[in-house]
């Protein structure tokens, strides 16, 4: 029993990893952006399809070919790694060179041709050896299929490499900030109890000062 639940945590963590598919809704002036967690020297590929909002039905239709999306990717250094104007329908591929979030923003490249239309895009972002086309480079490289399942368990024991030291790379940047964090908590602290006892003093001295133009003492 305790197997088959394990076999069964298994198989749902592998599917949501495979399964980045969905669809949103955008406005003519809007913009999408979604953030992806990806190692460092990691292939990427994001495949879109945009529809256009029917008002006669309430649904919506493939879109005209003058509609296309501008795509921008950005890397954690906040640097435009990707910026460009592609069609109703395409596939975008680049590599990350740092480990971190990468941002995907979309959005339409004119207002002029939807006259307040709403527009459907369809997403599907694949990290890793889900973006590699196996069946082309089996083609290309005229490989069996022993030689393509090697080729894909190496291409995952690599991905499995970069995905742990990407976890450590984010552990060592977690503890530095946890370190920053009690230095500046401690040096405030020393500040406060420094200012508390300054005030102090002072009140003391001017209290005793009162009291001896008083006479009191």
């Amino acid at each position: 029993m305790l197997k088959f639940n394990l076999f069964s945590i298994l198989l749902v963590v592998g599917i949501v990893q495979l399964t980045h598919g969905l669809y949103f809704h955008i406005a003519e002036t809007e913009r999408k952006c979604f953030i992806e967690e990806i190692p460092d020297e990691t292939t990427v590929l994001v495949n879109y399809k945009v529809e256009l909002h029917d008002p006669r039905s309430g649904g919506f239709m493939p879109s005209s070919p003058g509609i296309g999306m501008h795509v921008e990717v950005k890397d954690p250094d906040d640097k435009v790694i990707l910026s460009r104007v592609y069609s109703s329908e395409g596939r975008i591929s680049f590599t990350s060179h740092t480990p971190g979030e990468h941002v995907i923003c979309m959005y339409s490249n004119s207002t002029a041709w939807f006259s307040g239309s709403q527009l459907r895009v369809h997403l599907d972002i694949q990290v890793g050896e889900h973006a590699i086309d196996y069946a082309n480079v089996a083609q290309k490289e005229k490989m069996s299929e022993l030689q393509l399942r090697i080729r894909q368990l190496l291409d995952q024991v690599e991905q499995i490499t970069k995905e742990q030291n990407y976890q450590r790379y984010r552990e060592e940047r977690f503890r530095h900030t946890s370190e920053s964090t009690n230095q500046r908590v401690l040096w405030w602290s020393l500040v406060q109890t420094l200012v508390l006892v300054g005030m102090g003093f002072w009140q003391m001295r001017h209290l005793k000062s009162f009291f001896e133009a008083k006479k009191l003492v």
